[in-house]
Order: C-alpha cells, then structure tokens, then sequence
C-alpha cells in the first residue's frame, strides 16, 4: 500500500483513540517511513530535517501568542467580553431565547473572520476570549460542537476566498507555485475560483448551526472560575491598541510575515505606553506557553510532511490514481481532490500542502485540458481540503485550546470528526462541481 496512505491512517487512528496528536504523528511519520522503503535512520533524519521547516510558523504563533496577551493588558479582551455577555443577559440571569445564542453565535464567527484578514492574530484571540464566556454556553446548553464549527469556519473560509491578511499569503502561494509550475495566473482569478467551494463550507456551516447542533447539550458547571485580572479600561489604550491592530497588519501584508507583523503590533504598544517595557518579558513568556501546544504540533507535522515527501510515494500515489482515470475529466478531478484530502488530513497545513500538490496537479490538470480557472480551483480546494478536520491543524487546535480549559471537549470527536463532517465533504462536493463547472 503507498506509504502517504498508511502514515494518514495510522495517524488518524491513534488520534481517534485520544493518543496525543505529537506522538500520533511521529509513529504515524515513522509507519509512513517504514512502508515507503526508508530505513531507520533515513526516516529519522527525514524528520529531524522537516522539523526546521516548522520552526518559523511555531515561531510565529509564539510572537502570535504575546500579541494577543499584550492585547489583553489593554483591557480589549476584557470588554468584548463583557458586549458579548450583555448580549445574552437580561435582569441578570441568561435570556435563554433563540435570540440569546444567535448573538453570542455570530459574535464569535465574527471575530473568527477578523482574525483572519482585519485583525490578523489567527488564533491566538481564542484562548483569551472563550474561556471567560464558558459559564454563559453552559447557561444556554450551547453544544460546544457547535461553537467549534463556528470558529473553524471563521479561520478557515475567509482566508480561502478573500485575499487579505492571512488570505493574501494563501492566495500568493498559489499563484507563485502554479507559476513555478509552468502555468501563470492573476491573483484576481484565485477569489473567483474559490467562490463556490466556500459557499460549500457556508452550507455546511448552517446545516451544523439549524440541525446537527441545534439540541441543548448539558455540560458540567466549571468550578474553578477564570480568573479576571484587574484590567483597567481606558479609552487611550483602546484607541492605541487600534492602532497596532492596524499596524500589524499592514506590515504583515508588506512583509509577508506572520512574525514582522507581530512584532510592530508589540512595539507599537509599548511605545504608545499602552503597555509597559517591563512587562515585555513576562508578556511573551505568557504568550509562548499559551501557543505552545499548537507550536509543538506544527513542527512534528512539519517533520511528518518531511517523511512523506522523502519516500517520494506522493508522486507514486498520484500516478497511481491518474492511470485509473482513463480520459474521464469527472472522475480525475475527483480523485485528485481526494488525494489532496489525503495530503492535507496528515500535513494538517493547507499553506504547506500547495508546494506538494501544485507541481503534480497543474501538469495533470493541463493533460486533462482542464482551463485555467479549474486547475486554480482544483489547487485551491485540494490544499484547503482537511485543514478543517485533520487533528494536527491550527483550525482545529485553536478551537480546543479555549473549549477544553474544563475537561469537557475532545480535540478529536468535538474538534475535528464535526468540522470534518460539515466542512471538508462541502468542499470536495463544491471543489469538484466549480472544477466542472469551469471545464
């Protein structure tokens, strides 16, 4: 059997029986390894290799991490919060009304998109933000299933289709690597193509919101309360964290850095006196052990994806599905939209899956005759395909960090098995369909 597929499923399979996702992709690593032919010490040097491709994303949520804690300091945090529950308070106990949850709902999807192209802290917003609601859901009997397809939707679908913030680096790592393999497009086409793909994930999105989660679920009340720090609101702070919300993300478009952009932000705090310097090294100390799960994983995916591109079985799997294919457009799309699954389900980073699938998908596309806007779609949903459901994504990982601070969310059955269900099945129906539609 090709290597990529047995690494995935070993990985999926220790994952879903709660194994840590770490350990869950290092056997899966060392099981992918093994089938493709390595040796020991060729699997393990092919994964100590892919680590140092991990470095910089882990590096970036870690700087991620003390912006969003700098953030906190100014006391933003602390009074969306507090909007967010007057949203759902009435004479002081919770409205329990259809209405109730709708706001706290679209509140947070709200801030999912933000973080995304306005505001781009990606995740880090998560952990500080939904803990301190956690007793106002366990009021209403809001399903944190729910709550988790909400978010992952917010950190998924706006950086597919718009092409700001995190959605420009997406968008520009396509055109770059469909370029470098032979077929040169406009970054204006990319949204175009993606259009119908998210309207997929936005049907599924309200097929979990009006029917798979629409039922009260009971959680046990959290006893040990969140502890609110003594954060003083002023109006100065508000305005000059604003702007640093602004600066970073100017310059994180400019520079195309995760990283540069969180430092301005940092900077541009402290030197407004937003925030003091003394506090600098205790900030990023919290902003790093905040992160840092998520970090560990993104570099042992990384080493994952070193393994299987080692084997060379990625090529071997796509040749193996193009010489069953026949002529058959249809049924070519289809196949390459899974093994786009396939990759991603195990990569866990749609950004890191372009570099593989495009240099295979756009020659295989062009011999299928398929046009230009197709094989953009073709590329775009393959590399987005899984990052909503794969165990070792940050879209699945942000959510569970701030759902499971009480011991009662699953990363796997209440993270990934629903956002997977609701998500990466809308996009290989709506990625193949646009495929077709666009010849």
């Amino acid at each position: 059997m090709n290597a990529v597929i047995i690494a995935v499923l070993v990985m999926l399979i220790l994952s879903l029986f709660r194994v840590n996702v770490v350990l869950a992709l290092v056997v899966g690593a060392a099981a992918g390894g093994m089938a493709g032919g390595l040796s020991v010490e060729a699997t393990v040097a092919s994964f100590t290799d892919g680590l140092g491709d991990g470095a910089t994303i882990a590096l970036s949520y870690a700087l991620l991490g003390g912006f969003a804690v700098a953030i906190s300091q100014t006391g933003m945090p602390k009074l969306l919060v507090k909007g967010m529950l007057r949203l759902v308070k009435g004479n002081g106990e919770a409205d329990r009304t259809s209405l109730g949850k709708a706001l706290i709902i679209f509140a947070l999807l709200l801030m999912s998109v933000f973080s995304q192209n306005l505001i781009p802290i990606h995740i880090a917003f998560i952990p500080l933000l939904v803990p301190p609601i956690l007793h106002i859901l366990n009021l209403l009997k809001i399903d944190r299933r729910l709550i988790a397809s909400v978010l992952t939707f917010g950190l998924t679908a706006p950086y597919i289709l718009l092409p700001y913030g995190f959605g420009f680096i997406f968008h520009d790592i396509i055109a770059k690597q469909m370029a470098a393999a032979g077929l040169a497009i406009d970054m204006a086409e990319i949204p175009k193509a993606m259009a119908i793909p998210v309207l997929g994930m936005f049907i599924g999105l309200l097929v979990a919101i009006f029917i798979s989660y629409r039922k009260p679920r009971t959680y046990e009340e959290w006893t040990e309360e969140v502890v609110e720090e003594a954060v003083t609101i002023r109006t100065r702070n508000i305005v000059f964290t604003v702007l640093a919300l602004i600066g970073t993300l100017i310059v994180q478009i400019l520079t195309e850095s995760m990283i540069a952009g969180a430092v301005t932000g940092i900077v541009i705090l402290y030197a407004t006196g937003a925030l003091k310097w003394k506090e600098g090294d205790d900030l990023i100390n919290d902003g790093m052990r905040m992160m840092a799960f998520i970090g560990f994983v993104m570099i042992a995916a990384n080493g994952f994806a070193g393994v299987l591109k080692e084997t060379g079985h990625v090529l071997t799997l796509v040749e193996a599905t193009s010489s069953i294919i026949g002529d058959n457009k249809g049924i070519a799309a289809f196949l390459m939209l899974l093994v786009g699954l396939i990759i991603t389900m195990g990569i866990g980073s749609s950004f890191a899956t372009i570099p593989i699938i495009t240099s295979i998908f756009v020659p295989l596309g062009m011999a299928f005759d398929f046009s230009t806007m197709a094989i953009i779609a073709l590329v775009g949903t393959a590399a987005a395909l899984g990052d909503a459901g794969s165990p070792a994504s940050d879209s699945t990982l942000g959510p569970t960090a701030g759902l499971n601070v009480d011991g009662q969310h699953n990363h796997i059955w209440d993270s990934c098995v629903p956002t997977f269900l609701h998500y990466n099945i809308s996009l290989l129906l709506f990625g193949w369909l646009t495929i077709m539609l666009f010849g």
